[in-house]
Protein backbone atom coordinates (compact mmCIF):
# COMPACT_ATOMS: atom_id res chain seq x y z
CA UNK A 1 0.00 0.00 0.00
CA UNK A 2 1.54 3.56 -1.24
CA UNK A 3 2.11 6.12 1.57
CA UNK A 4 -0.07 9.28 0.99
CA UNK A 5 1.89 12.61 2.55
CA UNK A 6 -0.50 12.34 6.03
CA UNK A 7 1.24 8.80 6.30
CA UNK A 8 4.62 10.42 5.75
CA UNK A 9 4.34 13.09 8.08
CA UNK A 10 3.05 11.16 10.75
CA UNK A 11 5.90 8.92 10.17
CA UNK A 12 8.51 11.61 10.10
CA UNK A 13 7.21 13.27 13.37
CA UNK A 14 7.19 9.60 15.37
CA UNK A 15 11.04 9.26 14.12
CA UNK A 16 11.64 12.44 15.29
CA UNK A 17 9.88 11.93 18.85
CA UNK A 18 11.81 8.16 19.18
CA UNK A 19 14.95 9.71 18.23
CA UNK A 20 14.36 12.79 21.11
CA UNK A 21 13.63 9.98 23.56
CA UNK A 22 16.89 8.22 22.51
CA UNK A 23 19.08 11.45 23.12
CA UNK A 24 17.12 12.36 26.76
CA UNK A 25 17.79 8.80 27.94
CA UNK A 26 21.30 8.13 26.34
CA UNK A 27 22.66 11.68 27.08
CA UNK A 28 20.21 13.91 29.49
CA UNK A 29 19.39 16.20 26.37
CA UNK A 30 15.85 16.95 24.93
CA UNK A 31 16.17 18.11 21.87
CA UNK A 32 12.21 19.88 21.71
CA UNK A 33 13.13 21.82 25.47
CA UNK A 34 16.39 22.60 23.80
CA UNK A 35 14.92 23.91 20.67
CA UNK A 36 11.19 25.46 21.87
CA UNK A 37 12.10 25.76 25.74
CA UNK A 38 11.52 28.93 25.74
CA UNK A 39 7.93 28.64 25.31
CA UNK A 40 6.68 26.04 27.26
CA UNK A 41 3.19 25.96 25.39
CA UNK A 42 4.58 25.23 22.31
CA UNK A 43 6.99 22.53 23.80
CA UNK A 44 3.83 20.95 24.81
CA UNK A 45 2.04 21.49 21.35
CA UNK A 46 5.39 19.81 19.81
CA UNK A 47 4.29 16.50 21.91
CA UNK A 48 1.02 16.44 21.34
CA UNK A 49 1.34 16.17 17.68
CA UNK A 50 3.96 13.73 18.59
CA UNK A 51 1.72 11.84 20.04
CA UNK A 52 -1.01 11.97 17.68
CA UNK A 53 1.38 10.96 14.99
CA UNK A 54 2.36 7.75 16.44
CA UNK A 55 -1.58 7.14 17.33
CA UNK A 56 -2.21 7.79 13.64
CA UNK A 57 1.16 5.25 12.69
CA UNK A 58 -1.04 2.60 15.09
CA UNK A 59 -4.13 2.81 12.71
CA UNK A 60 -2.27 2.84 9.50
CA UNK A 61 0.12 -0.15 10.52
CA UNK A 62 -3.24 -1.69 11.71
CA UNK A 63 -5.15 -1.19 8.53
CA UNK A 64 -2.33 -2.92 6.50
Amino acid sequence: MAMNIIDWIAAILVIIGGLNWLLVGALDFNLVTAIFGAVPALVKVVYVIVGIAAIYMIYFLMKK
